[in-house]
């Protein structure tokens, strides 16, 4: 029997992160120049503390066009403590984490370290790959 395929070998490993104390607005502007849907949030150490999702920049917007008050930091709006994939997991177990969740995206670690992130698009482009006739 051979081994399944694992989603280290489909995630993206050229990210970009942020840092707690990066400004929002200039995250917002990156991530909508680069077109992403997310981005990891790692502290000095380069450990993950948290992922800023659009969802997330919409309510900073949100506050901002409520309030009129524009700004703050990353570390303000991100969500802390996220939900992460092992890089060793295998497409299927991967594919079902999705199915039953509402992300889009995990940051994908191996032996507490960020090496990658892994999304639903990347998920169905490995099925496809991996199973399709």
């Amino acid at each position: 029997m051979t081994e399944r395929p694992c989603i280290a070998d489909y995630m993206a490993v050229d990210l970009v992160l942020f840092r707690p104390e990066f400004e929002i607005l200039h995250a917002m502007n990156a991530m909508l120049e680069k077109r992403l849907s997310g981005a990891p949030v790692v502290d000095n150490e380069g450990r993950l503390v948290g992922v800023l999702s659009k969802k997330d920049c919409l309510r900073a917007a949100l506050n901002g066009a409520y309030y009129q008050e524009w700004g703050g930091q990353v570390a303000a709006y991100m969500s802390a403590h996220p939900e992460t994939l092992d890089a060793d997991l295998d497409l299927v177990t991967a594919a079902e984490w999705f199915l039953h969740s509402d992300y889009r995206r995990f940051p994908v670690l191996r032996g507490g370290n960020l090496v990658g992130q892994i999304s639903r698009a990347d998920i169905l482009r490995a099925l496809l790959d991996n199973w399709s006739a």
